[in-house]
Order: structure tokens, then C-alpha cells, then sequence
């Protein structure tokens, strides 16, 4: 929504982000109005013209790329060659020479503590507050609400609380007790009774067990705390440095006839969340992006809140308290009941209308970004008595979509320029490189050497990691389909690569070394059978979609050192690099056309299914039903992925556009079929209307080939903008019809 604009130190703002700024943001900082847009007109004026630059060097190395693999179309591809080609071009750096990174006054969040990490669209204020709220979760409620326990015949759930699936939830619990804070001689299914005794100094967990006999824990140093209330006690456990709350209440529902009367453990689960400003969010307007900052400054100062509505009942959500204990000495144990805070901008490449510099062009909406979440940050530090994210008053920012180490460079050197401006401490703003793009991945360690003060993370995103790849390689060949692509030597290498780097950089204790996003949000048994892998390769935090999954995957950071798994790890001598240029490209010899209609329609169901959301809704992540109608989180990442595999075979003539818009149109009409129960869904084709959903779906694989790497926000943000203002249009003629009447 365009609302105008006023003058600001020689920028023209956005009448709505002015407001927000003015109203909202700046009374909370230690410097005025004019000195807040004189900042700001300082970043825009000394970066925009390199990031430019930056962004002309993208489109060319790609061309010259594209020229490259025209040339070897469909033949044997000789790597070194090619490796000697990318070196020539720039696309390939030298390789940096040995060093660690030198990251300082990092959470142990971040340095020390191996657990899940959530990620989620900072639009949803619901939303954020619920992940930041999952840094404690019930196990009782993630597994009677999950497939982790069977539904069906006994266990099956029902509307009201089914006993014996409460069992089976309880002997599931008990026996991961067993295996994390085991008991000497005894199972904790065999307790009758947890005892404190105070007759020592440093007081000590005893138990009574059914039989009458008495045990204790093998490790009595993971017994540290407890709490009290009437008719209650908490009992707090530490194992692999992630905490463990035992709920005791005999007059409990579920207490009363449970062994030791625990009615509950909360785990420590998602100790870090990332609030989204990129992939899962649609925001297109100052509207939107106004709403985003709002509900980043609100999370950073504590005063965030949301209404809802659950079972009937109005509630209002805030950010928990921490959670307050008696340590086994007798002191205060206080521990912070909410996660660890991240933000992730915008790529570089992305530009905005909210702000228009003094030649009236967009600036780039990645500076906008940074500015402002940073100054939301500072304003959340103001007064940590009251609320505080980070205990080292660390402002984290995590940055995707990054290519190669000159990109890292100047994003660090935007940094630099925003503690100046701020009178902030050097390398105060902590970075999470999201290694996702296929030049940052060749070049990774030169990435990270860049910005070697200020590092956090690395993460690996599998989803804009094969959108890209597809892209680069557009034009040496038909790639394999979806699932064979997942099966080629570049996705193992890449994955080895980014925690063997991790490791040789000095990540060990100051940092992560991340693993994607769980896809399937229902399907959490699996996730349970799966998702260990990621930490036996020595990943020590990895993405989940929900609160729910967060304590589930929990249970694997408990089960597994991760840090001594990391310490055990022979760097491997691989040439990574070699086997990351080797595209997915397939001469599909072996597809039959019944193949290929399979997969162009489960290619084209899901970017329909996901973007008839983002457009109609402004819903940037989406729990979406796949062709199977199994639910899937969808984000931009994956919508990439399938319009740039579409207009790969369309390039190469595996299909023809007449089998592809066919395939559109018989996925829409079964995609508004999984929909019909949705209230609020609008159709994507009515009456041979092709909504703007559909014509943005067919841009996106139509002119896919033309997209730069394969991006799909510009297609989705001109067609979303044009549904709103179509919606605002109608409701003004609503408005006018009823006036007249």
C-alpha cells in the first residue's frame, strides 16, 4: 500500500515507515529523528552503487557460465577443465589459507549448547511469540499430539483424553529418562517417590522405589535444582548441557497414578529461533514491512502480545518469564524461559519502495534490513533489567543469499559501518552465514574468512542449494528428476563439506554448524527415525518447523554429544569442490512420458499449492498438501526448486509448453479442490479466469530460465501487490454500493 511519501535528509520514506520510525522505533534510541534518517542516508549513499556492482558481477559470471555449458551441452564434462574455467572467470577464489575464526561474547546458546532451532515468519506475531516461547516444551503434549505415539486401535486419539494412550506417552517418556538421567539399579518407571534430602549442603535427589528399596541417580552432579509450589514440585536435571524439568503432582490428573507422580517433563527444546524477515514471509509493501519490524521491536523489547482464540477461550500470548529455582547449594537458579533470538534479513538483491533515494530510485531493501533490525536490537538493550535477548547484548543477524566472499566482505564492512553509526562495540552484531547459494559453497572458507570476527553460524539449505544449482547449470542439460537430484555426489559433498569446514575454522565451541528444515510437519515419527543423522555427522543445531518437532528433535540432543561427536570427526581429505561441480544433468534416457507428466504434475501441484496462498492470503509459508495430499512446509526455497526444474526440461525439450500448461490447468482445478474447506480461499481459476496466482505460477516457470538465479520474490511480490490492490478496489466499490443503498 502506497501511502505517499515525506522528505527525510534528502530520502523520500514511505509516509507508513516514517510513521513507525517516528512514532514507534526512535523514541526507544539513544539519538533523535533527524539523526536516525541521517544514519540511515549514510548506508544507503556509501553501499548502494558496490551492491550494485556486486549484483552486475552475478548476472555476469552466469552469463558466461550459460556460454560454457551451451558449449558442452550434453557431453562428458571434464571437471578440472571446468574447475579451471570458473577460476579464470572469478567464479572459483583461491583458496584461503588455514585460520579460525575469532568470534567473540557469544551466547551459549550459540557456542555451547547443541539443540534444535526453529524457524519462523516474523510477520506472525502468534507465530514469533510461540517459537521464542518453545525454549521449554511438555514432552507429554509433543508425543500425545503427535504420530510419535501410534494412532490407532488402543492408542488412538479421541476428543477427550484417552488413558491408555496416555500410557503409552508415559512409558515413552520414562524410557528416554532411562537413557539420560538413569538411575543406579533401578528404572524410573519403578519409582514410587522422588526425595530431596536437605541434611546435606548440597542437597541430594534420592528414590523411592515401588518395592520399598532406595536408589539415586548414576550421576548425581545431573540432579541441580528444584522448585516448589502448593501440591507441586519441579525437580531440574542438566544432561549434554540442555535442561530437563520434572513435574511432580500427586493430585494431578495424569500425576496421581503416574510412577514418581510426574505429570509432566518439559525439555529445553528450541534454546534458538530465527524470526524471518526472507523466505517465509510476504511482504511486499510498507505495510507489510512495517508490520515485520513492529513485531521485531516488540519481541526485543518484551512488550510483544497477541490475542487469539483456543478451545472457545480468548487468550492473550506473551513472551514467557524465566523459569526461577533453589540450586542444590541453596542459591538462586534463574533460566531464561524463552529462545535465543536471530533475525534474518533479506538478500542483497532485493530492493524496496519504502525508501527512495535522492535519484528516486528503490534502495536496497537488504540495508533497510540490517539498519533497522539493528536498531531494534539496540533498543531492546537499553534496559536489561526488564527484558533482554542476549546476555552478552549480542544483536544477531542471520544473512542468506550471499555469493562468494567479496559479497561477505561488503556485508561485513555494512556492519562495521552500522556500530560506528551506532556507537556500538566492534563485531557486536554476530553473522549466520546461510551457505545456500552454489558460489558461497565453493568458496565457503573465503566466506567465512571475511567475517571471521563476527560468525555464528553455518547452514546448509538443501532447498535454495538445488534451486540454484539447477540454475547455474541451466543450459548444459535436462537435470534429473526431483528425487534423483537429492541422490547425485554434489548434495553429499556439500553437506560434508560445510561441517568439515566448520570444524577446521574453529566453530568447535563458538559457533554452529547447522542442517535444514524438516519438511514434513506431521510426519514426526519419521522426523524422530531421520533426523539423528544430523547430529552424528556433527551438525549441532538443525531447522524444525514447529514447536511440537522442536522438543521431539530434542530427544536427539540429549541422546547424542554432539560436541564430542564434532571433536571425533576426521576432517576428510576430499577434493569437496570437484564434486560440487558436478551438476544433476541427465541425458533421461530411461523417462518414459508417463514419467514425465509424473513429474511435471507433482512439480506444478506444488507451486500452486503454495503460491494460491502467497498471493491470495500473503501467507510466505505454507503448510501445504502435497500431490499425495501429505502436508508439506513450503517456502520460496522449494518454490524455486520447481519452477527452475520446469524450465529446465521446457529448455531442453524433455516436455513442451502446450504439456505444461495442460498440466497447470488440470493441477488447478485439483489443487482448489484440497482447498474447499478453506473459508477464505479463492479460487485459482474461476469461470476460465486465470487469477493472479495462476498467471504468477506461469511467469515463474514460463520465464524461469530469465529469472536471476532462479529467484522467485519479484514474480510473486508484482502479483501480490496487484491482488491487494484488486481486494482494496473491491471493497471500496462494496463501500460505495452500500452508501448509495
Amino acid at each position: 500500500m502506497n501511502t505517499g511519501y515525506v522528505s527525510r535528509h534528502g530520502l523520500d520514506v514511505n509516509l507508513l515507515f516514517a510513521d513507525f520510525v517516528e512514532r514507534d522505533l526512535v523514541p526507544q534510541l539513544p539519538f533523535s529523528e533527524c539523526e536516525f534518517w541521517e544514519k540511515l542516508a549514510s548506508i544507503i549513499s556509501t553501499f548502494s552503487s558496490e551492491n550494485e556492482a556486486h549484483l552486475e558481477i552475478r548476472e555476469d559470471l552466469q552469463a558466461k557460465i550459460n556460454l560454457w555449458c551451451k558449449d558442452n551441452r550434453n557431453n562428458q564434462i571434464n571437471y578440472n577443465k571446468y574447475k579451471d574455467f570458473l577460476e579464470k572467470i572469478g567464479y572459483l577464489e583461491p583458496l584461503a589459507s588455514p585460520f579460525e575464526i575469532e568470534t567473540n561474547n557469544v551466547d551459549s546458546e550459540i557456542a555451547l549448547i547443541a539443540a534444535p532451532q526453529l524457524v519462523v515468519p516474523l510477520s506472525n506475531a502468534r507465530f514469533a511469540l510461540n517459537a521464542s516461547n518453545a525454549r521449554w516444551g511438555s514432552l507429554f503434549d509433543a508425543l500425545y499430539g503427535s504420530n510419535v505415539i501410534p494412532n490407532k486401535n488402543s492408542t488412538q486419539a479421541k476428543n477427550n483424553y484417552n488413558p491408555q494412550r496416555g500410557e503409552a506417552v508415559i512409558d515413552y517418556a520414562l524410557n528416554f529418562l532411562d537413557k539420560v538421567i538413569p538411575l543406579k539399579n533401578a528404572r524410573h518407571a519403578e519409582v514410587d517417590r522422588y526425595v530431596i534430602d536437605h541434611s546435606h549442603e548440597e542437597n541430594e535427589l534420592y528414590v523411592n522405589l515401588i518395592d520399598g528399596s532406595k536408589s539415586k541417580l548414576k550421576n548425581c552432579q545431573q540432579f541441580i535444582g528444584w522448585s516448589e509450589e502448593k501440591n507441586s514440585q519441579s525437580l531440574l536435571f542438566k544432561n549434554n548441557n540442555l535442561h530437563i524439568e520434572l513435574k511432580i503432582n500427586p493430585n494431578d490428573l495424569i500425576g496421581k497414578d503416574a510412577p514418581g507422580n510426574i505429570c509432566d517433563i518439559f525439555l529445553e527444546s528450541a534454546v534458538t529461533t530465527i524470526m524471518d524477515c526472507e523466505d517465509s514471509v510476504a511482504a511486499v509493501d510498507s505495510e507489510d514491512k512495517v508490520n515485520v519490524y513492529r513485531n521485531w521491536l516488540g519481541l526485543m523489547l518484551g512488550t510483544l502480545t497477541c490475542e487469539m482464540q483456543k478451545s472457545g477461550k480468548q487468550l492473550k500470548r506473551s513472551l514467557n518469564k524465566d523459569k526461577i529455582f533453589t540450586a542444590k547449594n541453596g542459591k538462586l537458579l534463574s533460566l531464561s524461559g524463552r529462545a535465543l533470538m536471530l533475525v534474518r534479513n533479506v538478500g542483497q538483491h532485493m530492493k524496496t519502495d519504502m525508501i527512495l533515494d535522492s535519484n528516486k530510485n528503490l534502495v536496497s531493501e537488504g540495508f533497510v534490513d540490517a539498519f533497522i533490525t539493528t536498531a531494534c536490537a539496540l533498543a531492546g538493550n537499553k534496559d536489561t533489567k526488564k527484558f533482554f535477548n542476549s546476555k552478552t547484548e549480542s544483536i544477531y543477524i542471520v544473512k542468506p543469499k550471499i555469493h562468494g566472499s567479496h559479497e561477505a566482505k561488503l556485508f561485513n564492512r555494512l556492519l562495521m559501518k552500522l556500530e560506528e553509526l551506532f556507537e556500538l562495540p566492534e563485531n557486536m552484531i554476530k553473522v549466520g552465514l546461510m551457505d545456500e547459494e552454489r558460489r558461497t559453497s565453493c568458496n565457503l572458507m573465503q566466506c567465512i574468512k571475511e567475517i571471521k570476527h563476527r560468525i555464528v553460524f553455518i547452514n546448509t539449505g538443501f532447498l535454495d542449494r538445488t534451486g540454484d544449482e539447477i540454475h547455474t547449470s541451466m543450459h548444459l542439460g535436462p537435470m534429473f528428476e526431483k528425487e534423483k537430484i537429492k541422490q547425485q555426489d554434489w548434495l553429499d559433498a556439500y553437506e560434508k563439506q560445510n561441517v568439515d569446514i566448520g570444524i577446521t575454522c574453529g566453530f568447535i565451541g563458538k559457533a554452529q554448524i547447522g542442517k535444514g528444515m524438516w519438511a514434513k510437519p506431521d510426519e514426526l515419527k519419521e522426523m524422530m527415525e531421520v533426523k539423528i543423522e544430523h547430529l552424528k555427522s556433527g551438525a549441532n543445531c538443525a531447522w524444525v518447523p514447529s514447536p511440537t518437532a522442536a522438543t521431539l528433535h530434542a530427544l536427539h540432543y540429549h541422546c547424542i554429544n554432539v560436541k564430542a561427536v564434532q571433536q571425533e570427526i576426521k576432517i576428510r581429505c576430499d577434493d569437496y569442490v570437484l564434486n560440487l561441480l558436478k551438476p544433476p544433468v541427465s541425458f533421461l534416457k530411461d523417462l518414459t512420458s508417463s514419467n514425465i507428466q509424473d513429474e511435471l504434475d507433482n512439480n506444478i501441484q506444488g507451486i500452486l499449492g503454495y503460491v494460491v496462498h502467497w498471493v491470495n492470503q500473503g501467507v510466505g509459508c505454507s503448510k501445504v498438501l502435497d500431490i499425495d495430499n501429505v502436508y508439506l512446509m513450503e517456502d520460496r526455497a522449494t518454490l524455486r526448486i520447481s519452477s527452475q526444474h520446469i524450465a529446465n526440461w521446457l529448455l531442453h525439450k524433455v516436455c513442451t509448453k502446450e504439456q505444461v500448461l495442460n498440466s497447470f490447468y488440470k493441477m488447478a482445478e485439483y489443487v482448489d479442490e484440497q482447498n474447499l474447506n478453506i473459508n477464505s480461499y479463492t479460487r485459482l481459476l474461476e469461470k476460465k479466469q486465470k487469477s493472479y496466482a495462476f498467471q504468477a505460477a506461469c511467469e515463474l516457470v514460463f520465464q524461469g530460465c530469465n529469472r536471476a538465479n532462479g529467484y522467485t520474490e519479484e514474480v510473486l511480490h508484482k502479483y501480490r501487490i496487484l491482488e491487494k490492490n484488486q481486494k482494496r478496489k473491491n471493497k471500496t466499490v462494496m463501500l460505495s454500493r452500500l452508501l448509495v443503498n
